[in-house]
């Protein structure tokens, strides 16, 4: 449905998205053209904690159930200018806006001549000002929410590396060796069955014995690795939150 059918109880308590379907946040004000009294402009809540206001014009919006979806991208609307939401829109702060959007959106953006000459109303989810029930005059009182959220940042890293450690190692091998003994036997001259001459003679021995050889090699000995689990851990955040609170003064009444 085009904003040309829009009425407040479409736009109010809506939810803006952007042209690429991103949520951009919930309505908070209703802005109506002077001259039509139809919605011209809404303002969602963004930036941390959505503090800031931020403008939208409606003309070209789409309404789905309670999504209110806007040619424009979500850093679009969250760069538009910073007017002030309590108040009156100006016809200069009006025309800021349609220059801003002009710019950013192209072609399908609201228009300078799409609310007439006047100026835009305000209106608050629905109760608003004169301009959205002429039958009552009525403030705003607005009041901050705390939203906390988390965000996840590097805490620390951990470097796992390795290098070689030279060990001086000691091992006892048991190894075998040949000794000789010379073994004396007498022989009584018959006994061999032969006879010899006198002469010279010798006979050689090979000894042996083992020596420890050392070989070396790479073997697998370990896999370190490192196994990451999620501790989850209760912080207490504090920061000061505003409200507005109501003054009543009534002059020229002596009644309490």
């Amino acid at each position: 449905m085009s904003n040309g059918n829009l009425s407040i109880d479409q736009v109010q308590g809506g939810t803006v998205y952007d042209s690429t379907g991103d949520k951009v946040g919930e309505v908070s004000s209703v802005y109506l053209d002077d001259s039509t009294g139809q919605p011209a402009f809404a303002t969602v809540s963004t930036g941390w904690f959505g503090t800031r206001e931020s403008f939208v014009p409606l003309r070209d919006a789409t309404v789905r159930g309670d999504e209110i979806h806007v040619p424009h991208t979500k850093d679009t609307i969250k760069d538009a200018p910073n007017i002030d939401a309590d108040a009156h829109v100006s016809e200069a702060e009006e025309a800021e806006l349609f220059r801003y959007y002009d710019y950013q959106g192209g072609t399908g953006t609201t228009g300078t001549d799409s609310v007439g000459t006047g100026s835009v109303g305000t209106g608050s989810m629905g109760t608003g000002t004169d301009a959205v029930d002429s039958d009552h005059e009525s403030i705003v009182r607005r009041e901050e929410e705390l939203h906390v959220g988390t965000e996840r940042v590097e805490s620390g890293r951990l470097r796992i590396r390795k290098h070689v450690v030279t060990d001086h190692e000691t091992v006892t091998v048991p190894v075998e060796r040949e000794e000789v003994e010379i073994v004396r036997e007498p022989l009584d001259g018959t006994s061999t069955g032969t006879r010899g001459d006198l002469g010279d003679d010798e006979i050689e021995v090979t000894l042996s014995e083992e020596r420890p050889v050392v070989d070396k090699r790479v073997v697998d000995a370990e896999r370190i690795g490192v196994d990451r689990r999620t501790v989850v851990d209760n912080e207490t955040v504090q920061a000061d939150v505003a409200r507005e609170e109501i003054d009543i003064d009534r002059e020229g009444d002596t009644r309490r």
